[in-house]
């Protein structure tokens, strides 16, 4: 009868062990809720101005609910820039440092992962040994000085009673998960100023090319009233005016030119290599303007764009520190063996009679520790409430970002159109001043007026045409990207759950 009370008694306390090792202290994990009926804009989404078949002026479409391909840079439909992007993704140094800084924060949730496991370590202590004969009058065998060799295993486990050491695993994972968002961000932007930074080069190229072509047409208006003015038909002002119209334009051509060098040495950087490496040249001609653009839903950005989900992976892992505080104040019991042999001589090792073992539990329960460990639960509270309205602001700035995208994509499209009458209008009475002035009936300054209003009008026309390839790139950056269409872990996926998921101690 006393045998079956003792064995109840041990049954009853593994159980109760059971069910303590099961359960976590702290919040459970949640997201915050945000407001309802959220959208970008109040208005439904219409096609964008445009008219042409290709280049920047084409009419684009917008497509409610459909996925972001993870190659979205392709629809320029330009092999140069392609290939630009393939070789970033493989050499961007700042996407490789993420890379590793991932790897680090896996293997810190495995670390932590370990308090599931007993410990297991083993010693071994041969010594050397003298006997007083004052300790030992009658020694052993008459013999004063032996050895002895001490082979020894300590084990030791500490039992997740509270779920602290699960908690401590859920934060390493959520910090984790962190460094993964905002490796999936470092590579988004990469890939976005890259884009940019091509379409950038092409349109200063634009640039450069209308102002050289307005130099050519103004060096040959200045030829021709140079020779009105020996011959006595212009005015000396008229030359000094047309001479200080040919300089103005000149002037602009370093600024340009050192544009155009900054952009190509970003591409360089960005790509992974020193600005002296060869890079292909963009023009704008180039590049294909998409036809249609995808717009996720707003509900489907809390998954999609990389800094929603890093701020996600924080209220997760504040969350979880909560249960590691809670944990950290409960009384724990540490259990520990430590079976060992101790012989004279190495032969009797694993002889009967020369084992020696300790079997041991201790209980701790923190007691006054000057406040440290109420204020810490007190500060991963804090903090918990601190990542819920991070993650808040996020989530609007987010949704703030695709309304502007939308926005841009909309209204520079319309702006393109009035550039392109402008310039068009500008170019047709630049023709008839041409046409008058040769025929006497006009003046130079007419003439003038007209070549600078066309200079004007050409070159918002080129910088309108690289805003609206820049605003679909922005477009398809705000929505996220595409990263979970492609693998910017540069490991396999089998390696990226070997390390992220398994909690196996090797």
């Amino acid at each position: 009868m006393m045998l079956r009370s003792r064995m109840s008694r041990r049954v009853s306390l593994l159980l109760c062990l059971t069910v303590l090792s099961a359960c976590a202290v702290g919040p459970d994990f949640h997201r915050p809720d945000l407001p309802k009926n959220m959208a970008y804009q109040g208005a439904r989404l219409t096609a964008t101005a445009g008219h042409g078949v290709v280049g920047a002026t084409v009419q684009q479409q917008f497509q409610s609910g459909v996925d972001i391909p993870g190659q979205w840079w392709t629809v320029f439909g330009n092999p140069n820039l392609n290939a630009l992007v393939d070789q970033a993704l493989a050499n961007n140094q700042s996407l490789r440092a993420m890379q590793q800084g991932l790897k680090s924060a896996w293997e810190q949730r495995r670390i932590e992962g370990a308090g599931l496991y007993p410990t297991l370590s083993a010693s071994f202590n041969p010594t050397r040994n003298k006997t007083s004969r004052v300790y030992s009058p009658i020694p052993n065998a008459n013999v004063w000085l032996y050895n002895v060799h001490t082979a020894q295993l300590n084990i030791g486990y500490v039992p997740d009673l509270w779920g602290g050491t699960r908690r401590a695993i859920e934060a390493a994972g959520a910090q984790a998960d962190l460094q993964k968002f905002q490796l999936e961000a470092t590579a988004l932007t990469m890939i976005s100023d890259l884009v940019n930074a091509t379409i950038e080069e092409a349109t200063i190229r634009a640039e450069i090319d209308a102002t050289n072509e307005l130099i050519r047409s103004q060096r040959a208006v200045l030829k021709t009233v140079t020779a009105e003015q020996g011959l006595g038909n212009a005015s000396r002002q008229d030359m000094a005016q047309q001479l200080a119209s040919v300089a103005q334009l000149e002037a602009t051509l370093p600024g340009l030119n050192l544009q155009l060098a900054q952009t190509r040495d970003q591409m360089a950087v960005l790509v992974g290599v020193t600005p002296n490496s060869p890079l292909p040249e963009f023009r704008l001609e180039q590049f294909t303007l998409p036809k249609t653009l995808p717009v996720s839903l707003p509900s489907d950005l809390l998954n999609q764009r990389p800094d929603i989900r890093a701020a996600q992976a924080q209220i997760q892992s504040a969350s979880a520190q909560i249960g590691v505080a809670i944990a950290n104040r409960l009384p724990n019991v540490q259990l520990s063996a430590t079976p060992a042999q101790a012989v004279g001589v190495m032969s009797d090792f694993f002889k009967p009679g020369y084992g020696n073992w300790t079997i041991a539990a201790t209980v701790m329960q923190p007691i006054f520790q000057g406040g440290s460990l109420l204020h810490a639960e007190r500060q991963a509270r804090d903090n918990l409430l601190q990542a819920n309205e991070t993650y808040k602001a996020t989530v609007l700035s987010a949704i703030q970002d695709v309304a502007d995208s939308l926005h841009a994509v909309t209204f520079d499209a319309d702006a393109l159109t009035a550039n392109e009458n402008t310039l068009k209008a500008t170019s047709q009475s630049l023709k008839i001043a041409q046409g008058q002035l040769r025929l006497g009936d006009v003046s130079e300054l007419v003439m003038l007026q007209a070549q600078q209003t066309n200079a004007q009008a050409r070159l918002a026309y080129v910088q309108a045409e690289g805003a609206r390839f820049s605003d679909s790139v922005g477009l398809f950056q705000a929505l996220g990207g595409g990263w979970w269409n492609r693998n910017d872990m540069g490991m396999t996926p089998a390696a990226q759950k070997s390390l992220g998921k398994s909690l196996l101690p090797w």
